[in-house]
């Protein structure tokens, strides 16, 4: 009797530690919970809610079902201007190449390499505001702009409207988008580089194996996983891009370069309706959903990987 005395005491000594344990766990995390209800959750859910609302200024008035989305999907602006957001995500799969390529020269250079690295991180430590103004200066449309300074005084040709061409509005920014994150990214793979063996590659050398073959068999195989996860990463941010339209263009030349964040922003500070602001995010919410659903079985796939 004492011994079996002895086990249930010790047995619900357990699982008052086991308790005692969870609940200091618990107390750390509610800080940090009580932000993301507040900051996240709350905001989400009354913005899906209002969405279905009329509202005058940031005031709750009559339900009016989908009226909110019939507004906004009829409008003509929408189709285009989700086209634009698209285009965004298409053309940043151009710049997703730059920082493999720089990552794998960055692991292929033997002499200077820390300087390289500073080199290649510097534009990503600059402010985004900064960047932006940066690169609108450059592609200023007169002779005032670096890029038509170089065309008209080297190549003698005429100065170019390069963010009032419509055509390549969206491309130009996506340009100055990349030459801010690659750094960062390339670095990422740099240090995911790191981590494959010297040996590999020292026998792919001794068999013969060129550059291209050893980055087929060698380097690829190694930072897929982290690539994919990247790539997934990227098509969200991208798709939420607010600052860089708003900043270098203003959304023009004739919304050719407006996107569904900045759009959804312009009916919130400048329209002021804010009920369609929240119908625009609730389309962004459903497709970034998906995305991210993409993200976590990719993430999922890579993790059961290493």
């Amino acid at each position: 009797m004492k011994t079996l005395k002895k086990q249930k005491g010790a047995g619900a000594n357990k699982r008052l530690a086991h308790i005692k344990r969870q609940f200091n766990g618990w107390l750390l995390i509610v800080p940090a919970a009580v932000v993301i209800y507040f900051m996240i959750v709350r905001p989400q859910i009354l913005g899906i809610a209002w969405s279905f609302f009329d509202m005058r200024g940031y005031s709750i008035k009559e339900f009016n079902g989908l009226e909110n989305y019939r507004v906004i999907l009829s409008n003509t602006d929408f189709l285009k201007i989700l086209w634009n957001t698209f285009q965004y995500v298409l053309w940043s799969l151009i710049g997703y190449i730059v920082p493999i390529i720089v990552a794998v020269v960055l692991n292929e250079v033997v002499h200077f390499r820390r300087f390289f690295r500073f080199v290649v991180y510097f534009p990503s430590v600059l402010p985004g505001t900064a960047v932006m103004l940066l690169w609108f200066m450059m592609f200023y449309p007169d002779q005032a702009g670096l890029l038509n300074m170089v065309l008209t005084n080297v190549f003698g040709m005429e100065p170019y409207e390069w963010l009032q061409d419509s055509r390549f509005t969206i491309l130009y920014i996506v340009v100055s988008m990349t030459w801010n994150s690659a750094g960062m990214t390339a670095l990422y793979y740099f240090a995911s580089l790191q981590g494959v063996s010297r040996e590999l590659y020292e026998a792919a050398l001794i068999d013969g194996a060129g550059f291209i073959k050893r980055f087929r068999s060698i380097t690829f195989p190694h930072i897929s996983g982290i690539l994919l996860l990247f790539l997934i990463k990227q098509i969200m941010g991208v798709f939420q891009i607010v600052d860089q339209p708003m900043q270098m263009t203003g959304g023009g030349p004739g919304n050719a370069s407006m996107t569904l964040g900045y759009w959804s922003y312009k009916y919130a500070f400048e329209y002021n309706k804010p009920q369609y602001s929240m119908v625009i995010g609730v389309i962004m919410f459903i497709i970034l959903m998906i995305l991210t659903s993409f993200y976590f079985a990719a993430d999922k796939k890579v993790q059961s990987k290493y």
